[in-house]
């Protein structure tokens, strides 16, 4: 989570800027072997687990912070502590926080919202909570509305032996595919709605790709379910470990006006634009964004004051899922950051193999090619960075992308929010999501195992998405 002293660097930007720190990098300097320590940290999340998950449980954070030391360290050696520095805040302060500030906003509102009583987890009782949650995840985020309903749908599958399916699927709906059609649905297009793209843009040129994705998904899990429910999990009905009583109802709705806050709140931040911004070591902090995040923290603190404890005490809230996310993250967004960089160079930079494998011979976007690049990337970078530079190599003017190329930009928006689902790591609701439900005894998949589901289920999915759409 954001630290306190955010506020206080924002506020007095003439005393820490410096002419050094300020200083651009230039991404057609940087080789490749500056991605290193990227690709560690994704090998440390992917392998760590299966090999010493002991180690893993009790020392993630440490790891994840040596990482980010092995890039700051020989990148401050190479072109000195000024320019570190200002990569390193501007992680923080552009990327991370906001973004964590978001997330951890979104988790403590919806984890205040507590459905009681008990659900039974029959085939069409599942698909329904999960179309539930894909329709709402548009609307309150993929964060908001997978912390809303993972818990009630764990409960009501608690008393069958297969659930992992569930999860898995869910992670696919809820927390990546659902989130499609307007900016507050997924990091990614809240980026692009900040770049100048319309709210309701995706609404338009996302729906039936989104339909078409989620009803497949959707079919899919009924199928799988009904084999695991009709085979196994029937005959164990009767050993619910959940009581029926109390009667169905919904605890914290406080929580509700504290979501529907932080939709005004997001909506805010790309509407007012008062021109005035914050320097701090050559990052520019823009107040709306400041504002923004300043009242979303008053949202989150509003929300552990107001929640009854009994709503919280239903839903097991704790913070470790959000820790975990914030920790891994911050490295994820440090380490990241000359990968990035070199990607925006474009032909210049080390990857302008990625450059030439997006465009044609006379250098047009090639939509599919855009499509699975920002999927791909997406799924092992973070979905949002890995928009933003494809939104940039197609040419980065918002207005010429929703007209005589939306096709393009409707390819970047769809691969990075349907193909964040192909990986833990694609989206931040799929970390959070995994260690609620381990939490609660569901002996999730590795992260291979997640990959060998998603490469079964969603890469045929997405290769028929893009014959059909791009």
């Amino acid at each position: 989570m954001r630290r306190l002293f955010y506020c206080a660097m924002c506020a007095m930007p003439a005393l820490i800027a410096t002419p050094a720190a300020a200083a651009t990098l230039d991404g057609a300097k940087l080789s490749a072997t500056w991605g290193i320590p990227f690709v560690g940290i994704l090998l440390s999340i992917a392998v760590f687990p299966l090999v010493a998950p002991k180690v893993w449980h009790h020392h993630f954070g440490k790891i994840a912070a040596a990482w980010a030391v092995a890039f700051l360290a020989p990148f401050a050696l190479a072109f000195g502590f000024g320019t570190a520095a200002s990569v390193l805040v501007h992680a923080m302060l552009e990327e991370y926080v906001p973004f964590i500030i978001l997330l951890a906003a979104l988790y403590t509102v919806a984890g205040g919202i507590c459905v009681r009583g008990n659900l039974h987890g029959s085939a069409r009782l599942n698909t329904g909570l999960l179309a539930l949650g894909t329709a709402l995840a548009s609307v309150m985020g993929t964060t908001g509305a997978a912390m809303l309903l993972i818990r009630p749908l764990l409960r009501a599958n608690d008393n069958r032996k297969h659930v992992v399916h569930v999860v898995v699927f869910f992670i696919f709906l809820v927390a990546n595919a659902g989130g499609s059609l307007t900016p507050l649905g997924d990091p990614p297009l809240f980026l692009g709605f900040l770049n100048g793209v319309g709210f309701f843009w995706t609404t338009v040129h996302l729906a039936l790709p989104m339909l078409f994705v989620c009803a497949v998904l959707l079919a899919v899990f009924y199928a799988i379910d009904s084999f695991y429910w009709r085979r196994h999990d029937a005959r164990s009905a009767f050993l619910d470990p959940t009581p029926d009583t109390p009667p169905l109802g919904i605890d914290g709705k406080i929580n509700f006006a504290l979501l529907a806050a932080i939709v005004v709140l997001v909506l805010m931040s790309g509407v007012w634009k008062p021109g005035i911004a914050f320097d701090v070591f050559g990052t520019h902090v823009q107040l709306q964004n400041l504002v923004r995040d300043v009242l979303l923290v008053a949202v989150l603190l509003a929300s552990l004051a107001l929640t009854p404890k009994s709503a919280r005490a239903g839903n097991a809230f704790d913070w470790a899922p959000i820790e975990e996310v914030a920790k891994l993250f911050a490295a994820i967004f440090i380490t990241i950051a000359p990968v990035i960089t070199i990607l925006r160079a474009g032909e210049a930079g080390a990857f302008a193999g990625i450059v030439h494998a997006v465009s044609n011979a006379q250098g047009k976007p090639v939509d599919i090619a855009y499509f699975w690049a920002t999927g791909l990337l997406s799924s092992f970078l973070d979905n949002a960075p890995t928009y933003l530079v494809f939104f940039n190599l197609a040419g980065g003017d918002a207005r010429t992308l929703m007209t005589t190329d939306a096709t393009t930009l409707a390819a970047i928006s769809a691969g990075a929010v349907f193909m964040g689902a192909n990986t833990y790591i694609g989206n931040a609701p799929n970390f959070m999501v995994k260690a609620i439900a381990e939490s609660r005894g569901v002996r999730m998949p590795s992260f291979f195992g997640f990959i060998a589901w998603s490469g079964a289920i969603l890469l045929p999915l997405f290769a028929i998405l893009g014959w059909l759409f791009f």
